[in-house]
């Protein structure tokens, strides 16, 4: 073990952040991209562009889980979250390689449509994305005590990550998307590979799990139980999520079977319904009621109720803004348009670069991690809502996207410390997993639904109305969260060579 991991100094947490960072690069460069190559160079419509899009939320509800359970299980090439960051890291570099000769490869192939080779090159990078974003975040949890050294570790891993972000659209932006790609696929490869050989894993998993705590207060952590990845009790976890996953299903079959909707909207309606009572049912439960409620099951189940709506809201902006652009700002050229794109993530993963370490950890151990994190989603919603609202100009656009950014930056950090600290360390990569899907399944539904929607929409000003209302709805559901019971320290054992 380096000293610096043994110390938990400021260039172990550094270093700790870079896998992560690896993939949050990749994503940033397939945000800058994807919509714009699809959309100029290939001349994709908004739903189709979207239905491209559903590719990755697909791919992580597959990959997430699926590597999570693995990861928490096996041990091969001195780590068990070491293979899958340097497998994912390589896949990953490669279709990033891909994204701008799509084309090339529809050629070579002898392929007509160039849709199904999108879906296909995007579907493979998000694969390459989920099965490493997992191990890498975990890893973290596997490494770092509960508690602040953990907070630190996750708003360290969102410092490094966003300022990459920041650097990918700022490539994107005054050079060109094309410089940016091939860069992107360099670092990814670099950071996804070196990394995890200079970081111990330990060997046995939450040896050190209960030392420390005070069961007495605070959320219940969820008991250990071999049968957590059974298929039931999968499903039963992510109770709150069933409407999305319901709506993702219906959606995906009537996509890809290319066959008529059921008319009247009423999967969609029914789907709608229930997502609002599940995860109202939820959050307003209260621990006790059921059985696997006393083993902290509901907490974790409130978490994904309260996370899901950012996501709809989040992914909608990464995928629509282009065309929300497009329609307010008429007579821009492509390269125009993409700049203005990438000025505006430049801008909100600038925000979420800086303020993590010197803001948000420390207002989170003074006020707790939930309460800032919800306030922050509350800020990100106000930032929405001005962009609807007087969104006309660039400057503006940029100006409220530092408001935004200050929601992106809780997003990306701040959960996965909340979520880490009520389920078992044993268990990590599946709760992870299961976490995840409070991204995806809502990320579908941007991609499928929220798309649809727009495409059909006259002003499509009502892309960053969607943003609004639904991550108000997310930061009114974070306060209904207990805040998790502050625990204290214990460096975590160390094992394999």
């Amino acid at each position: 073990m380096l000293k610096i991991q043994r110390n938990l100094t400021t260039p172990f947490y550094a270093l700790l952040s870079l896998p992560a960072t690896a993939m949050g690069f990749a994503l940033s460069v397939q945000i800058a991209a994807l919509s714009w190559i699809l959309s100029t160079k290939y001349n994709l419509d908004i739903h189709d562009v979207g239905l491209v899009w559903a590719a990755g939320p697909l791919a992580g509800i597959i990959g997430q889980v699926i590597i999570g359970v693995i990861s928490d299980k096996v041990w091969f090439w001195n780590g068990r979250r070491r293979p899958f960051i340097i497998i994912g890291g390589i896949l990953a570099s490669l279709m990033l390689l891909a994204l701008p000769n799509i084309g090339v490869i529809k050629e070579s192939m002898g392929v007509e449509g160039i849709l199904g080779i999108a879906i296909a090159v995007a579907l493979t990078l998000d694969l390459a994305i989920n099965i490493s974003f997992n191990p890498t975040r975990s890893i973290i949890a596997d490494v770092t005590p509960e508690g602040k050294s953990r907070t630190k570790g996750y708003t360290w891993m969102q410092t490094v990550s966003g300022t990459f972000g920041v650097l990918a659209y700022f490539i994107g932006a005054t050079l060109n998307n094309y410089i940016l790609i091939y860069m992107g696929a360099v670092l990814v490869l670099l950071f996804s590979v070196i990394p995890p050989f200079f970081i111990k894993e330990p060997l046995i998993l939450g040896e050190n799990e209960n030392e420390g705590k005070d069961k007495a207060s605070g959320p219940v952590l969820i008991q250990d139980d071999k049968n957590d990845g059974s298929f039931l009790n999968i499903l039963l976890t992510i109770e709150p999520l069933w409407g999305f996953l319901i709506y993702a299903l219906y959606a995906m079959i009537v996509k890809l079977a290319g066959i008529s909707p059921i008319p009247y909207h009423i999967v969609e309606i029914t789907a709608f319904i229930l997502t609002v009572f599940l995860i109202g049912k939820t959050l307003i439960t209260k621990a006790g009621n059921k059985p696997e409620d006393d083993n902290g099951h509901l907490e974790f189940k409130k978490v994904l109720a309260a996370h899901s709506f950012t996501w709809i809201g989040v992914q909608t902006m990464f995928i629509y803004l282009y065309a929300y652009v497009k329609d307010r700002i008429p007579d821009l050229g492509d390269n125009e348009m993409g700049n203005i794109v990438n000025w505006s993530f430049f801008t909100i993963n600038l925000i979420a670069a800086i303020i993590p370490i010197i803001i948000l950890l420390p207002l989170a151990a003074k006020y707790g991690r939930v309460k800032v994190h919800a306030s922050s989603i509350a800020i990100m919603a106000i930032g929405y809502l001005g962009i609807f609202l007087f969104g006309n100009t660039p400057a503006i656009i940029y100006g409220l996207m530092a408001i935004v950014g200050i929601g992106w930056a809780a997003t990306i950090s701040l959960p996965f410390a909340i979520m880490s600290q009520k389920v078992p360390q044993t268990r990590m990569g599946l709760y992870m997993g299961l976490f995840n899907l409070s991204v995806v399944l809502p990320q579908l539904v941007a991609s499928l639904g929220v798309g649809e929607l727009i495409s059909n929409a006259q002003d499509k000003g009502i892309t960053f109305l969607i943003c609004s209302l639904t991550v108000a709805f997310s930061a009114a559901a974070w306060y209904l969260v207990k805040e998790p019971a502050e625990k204290s320290e214990v460096t975590p054992a160390a094992g394999g060579h």
